[in-house]
């Protein structure tokens, strides 16, 4: 049985996506821990009415972000993960914590990587007349947002598009793919070979 702690900041839609498709699809595997870096966080609450352990580091308590990376790792290894999954975690992590999840830490992003990395990727796809937009599920390295690239789903961006609009539309993707993503690297499906990610049995990285 694999161990899963997820890292977030806010109302955890994409922890409630991974926690409800880890029980109905019956994957090996369980999400034993939610760490937050904010008390606030919506999705500790969650987390809580599913009996699974929830946490925070909370990053405004800790001395410096070198103090906060080695409190969050402790937390962390408290649990023994075998990955290590962000979903909406808003902290940007240290190079050295990094590398500590390397190869086993998963995050999703907004945008069609590896355009509009970072903040805002909504509104920049809009102002550069983006016709389609759309979510990535990567591994994470030290780069922000570059990491091997696992699986993306796009969405057609609409003339009358607002930067909520298209945040939206891209959210229910991500709960699509994030889930399909972490059951192929529970599973032992992803390979992994000079920055390039497939999936074994050649499944569809893409949707359109």
């Amino acid at each position: 049985m694999k161990r899963l702690v997820v890292l977030i900041s806010g109302r955890g839609s994409n922890l409630r996506a991974l926690v409800q498709a880890c029980a109905a699809e019956c994957w090996p595997a369980a999400v034993v821990a939610v760490i937050a870096d904010r008390p606030q966080a919506e999705g500790l609450a969650f987390a809580r009415e599913q009996g699974i352990a929830a946490e925070v580091v909370d990053a405004r308590a800790c001395a410096s972000r070198a103090a906060f990376d080695a409190a969050l790792a402790d937390a962390v290894d408290a649990h023994a993960p075998d990955l290590v999954l962000l979903a909406g975690f808003m902290r940007i992590l240290a190079d050295d914590f990094v590398r500590r999840y390397e190869g086993r830490m998963l995050n999703v992003h907004p945008s069609l990587l590896p355009a509009f990395p970072g903040l805002h990727p909504h509104r920049r796809a809009l102002e550069a007349g983006c016709k389609i937009a759309g979510a990535t599920v990567h591994f994470v390295t030290p780069t922000l947002d570059h990491g091997p690239i696992v699986i993306q789903a796009a969405v057609p961006v609409r003339a009358d598009d607002t930067e909520a609009t298209l945040a939206a539309r891209v959210l229910e993707r991500e709960h699509v793919i994030y889930p399909r993503a972490v059951r192929w690297a529970v599973e032992g499906r992803l390979r992994w070979r000079d920055g390039v990610v497939d999936h074994v049995d050649g499944a569809e990285q893409g949707l359109l």
